[in-house]
């Protein structure tokens, strides 16, 4: 039973790294090779024994036009013609007549050889057939031990010009025993020579995948607390580095989603308590103090409009959220930015009037863009809303809408007021949820601190930028540019929110 549950993790083990990648590529490898080392095999051996059958049958070709130079037939009678005195004429006929066959035009054996007898005398078919060709034919035969002959079978004419039958062949034992034993010996090394082609695969695979350890040890070491870390790049400008680029990215990505949770959930907090806090407050001196049916409704009026500031700071920060995690989608047409901004004024007169406030309007005939209209009027009505909110009376708000002279293809829409204006420590964080500018002109002034990070989300959605000069005391101006050419790309459909948002 020990010995059992000693082998299981072993086991594990092994079925892990059978699924590891190092594994699976020096297994590609392997066969890889093992594939190429076979086919490798097998070519050569083919162009071995033609290159050695070529050699033979050049030979074979050599004694053929010797054999037809010393052999004559007359009166049906085959001789050699040869010095019979010299040593070396004599061993040349004897080579030629040690595989050889000669017939007479009907198949009569005048002459063979013991060797070609032991191949197979060729048939009377046979022999007619080869008479019949206009050139002799080379093929290969096998005597009774199975050794190989290159045969030539042709014609000789006798001293009439009739045509005989006449065969020659070489052995190709040899040749046979070479090819053989290449083959042998190739194909007993080759288990040696995959064990060493997976060798040097686990080896590189090893190398290859040694950097995607190092990556992968890293990002097991990221956590929540530290999703700033960042993988340092190899340099190579490989596959590898750009895993590397993309994984930094990412983690970039989502420590700025984090420190995003963070926060809205640092700002609802904050701002929740101040109205949860009024209400418990009401509703227990109401409890403990309240006499008459008049108090307790005073209590629950007091209650009911904090519920509805509370309500309205969940109903924006929903809003908010949905914009800013890509949940709302813009639906773009193309707009009159100047016919837009009358309307947007036209709404804000009373509220203007009745601060003693002039508003005004200005705008360049045919200044349009691919915009969203929803979210362009909720980004009008935030920047007016401000803008009357924060100008004392006598002041002015001015709305202006026209192409940009100086950056062909945009719209321009400036929105700037005579009021307290903002400071310059205060400037980079006007857009940040929630953040309100402390001072004695603006702390008696209500509202949430989310308008403007709404006109931000809106002008960035739509491609644009935005600007914001301001002087304490003298006033503020907001420049927006759009893209106002039809270049700019379309997104898919769907209707946005049209609750408005406080400021």
């Amino acid at each position: 039973m020990a010995r059992a549950s000693g082998i299981a993790p072993l086991l594990e083990r092994a079925t892990r790294l059978m699924r590891g990648l190092r594994f699976r590529l020096t297994l590609s490898y392997v066969i890889f090779f093992t594939v190429l080392l076979i086919a490798i095999g097998v070519l050569f051996r083919q162009a071995l024994r033609s290159e050695m059958n070529g050699d033979v049958q050049a030979l074979l070709e050599e004694e053929w036009g010797a054999a037809k130079g010393y052999l004559r037939i007359e009166n049906q009678r085959p001789m050699w013609v040869a010095d019979s005195t010299d040593p070396e004429e004599a061993y040349i006929v004897e080579r030629l007549r040690h595989v050889y066959l000669l017939t007479d035009p009907n198949g009569y054996l005048l002459e063979h050889s013991e060797t070609y007898d032991s191949i197979g005398i060729d048939s009377p078919q046979e022999i007619a057939r080869i008479l019949r060709l206009p050139k002799p034919e080379i093929h290969v035969r096998r005597d009774k031990n199975g050794v190989p002959y290159l045969i030539k079978a042709g014609t000789v004419p006798d001293e009439k010009g009739q045509p005989y039958f006449f065969a020659l062949g070489r052995s190709l034992e040899e040749n046979e025993k070479t090819v053989d034993g290449f083959t042998r010996t190739y194909f007993l090394l080759l288990p040696a020579m995959i064990a060493l082609t997976g060798l040097a695969g686990w080896v590189l695979a090893g190398r290859a995948i040694q950097p995607l350890n190092s990556v992968a040890r890293a990002a097991q070491e990221i956590t929540g607390v530290n999703l700033s870390t960042q993988i340092p790049g190899r340099g190579a400008g490989d596959e590898l580095d750009n895993l590397i680029d993309s994984f930094n990215r990412m983690t970039r990505r989502l420590s700025q989603s984090f420190e995003q949770i963070r926060q809205f959930s640092t700002d609802v907090s904050h701002e929740l308590r101040t109205p949860l806090t009024a209400i418990r407050g009401q509703l227990e001196v109401a409890l403990f103090t309240a006499e008459t049916t008049e108090q307790y409704r005073d209590a629950m009026v007091y209650a009911l409009e904090d519920v509805e500031k509370l309500s309205s700071i969940v109903r924006a920060l929903l809003l908010l959220s949905q914009a800013e995690s890509g949940q709302l989608v813009l639906q773009r047409s193309l707009l009159n930015l100047g016919e837009l901004a009358t309307e947007v004024v036209d709404q804000f007169q009373i509220p203007a009037e009745e601060k003693g406030q002039t508003l005004t309007a200005l705008f360049d005939e045919g200044t349009s863009a691919l915009v969203d209209r929803t979210q362009m009027e909720r980004l009008l009505s935030n920047l007016l809303s401000n803008a009357i909110k924060y100008t004392p009376k006598g002041g002015h708000v001015n709305v202006r809408v026209g192409m940009d002279p100086e950056h062909p293809g945009w719209a321009r829409l400036v929105v700037e007021d005579t009021g307290v204006g903002i400071a310059s420590e205060d400037l980079p964080h006007i857009f940040d949820r929630f953040y309100r500018v402390r001072n004695a002109q603006t702390n008696k002034i209500e509202g949430l601190g989310l308008g403007l990070s709404f006109v931000s989300w809106i002008v960035s959605a739509h491609g644009g930028e935005i600007h914001v000069e301001s002087t304490p005391g003298k006033g503020t101006r907001f420049e927006i540019r759009l893209p106002a050419t039809t270049s700019a790309a379309a997104h898919p459909s769907v209707e946005p929110a049209t609750e408005s948002v406080p400021s």
